[in-house]
């Protein structure tokens, strides 16, 4: 399960790089947006996630790592995904701002001679 975790979070990072590298504006917000997926999935999987076990101290069950799961993790990616959907409503009315003023969606502003 490891394994499956890892590459999906080496897929989900290098998928979001490269679109932040793309020239138009819309394939860098995608980009933003799978990166910010991969931070979250990484921060997640860090939490040692535990099924069936108490996030938080139960009378009657031993006070050790062994019985409990780490709230924090999950608090973090939580507090992640507010974040990066505020910057990416934010990202988005400046693309429309920019896509007003200049007329492309690119980048840079220019539309490429390619």
């Amino acid at each position: 399960m490891e394994e499956v975790i890892a590459i999906a979070i080496g897929v989900l990072a290098a998928s979001g790089v490269w679109l932040i590298l793309r020239p138009r504006t819309f394939q860098v917000v995608m980009g933003l947006c799978l990166l910010s997926y991969a931070v979250n999935l990484f921060i997640f999987s860090m939490g040692s996630l535990f099924i069936g076990k108490e996030p938080i101290i139960k009378d009657g069950v031993p006070q050790d790592l062994l019985n409990y799961t780490d709230p924090l993790p999950q608090a973090l990616v939580l507090t992640a995904i507010v974040i990066s959907f505020a910057m990416t409503a934010l990202f988005l009315v400046v693309l429309l701002a920019s896509r007003g003023l200049t007329g492309t969606d690119h980048v840079d502003g220019r539309e490429s001679s390619e």
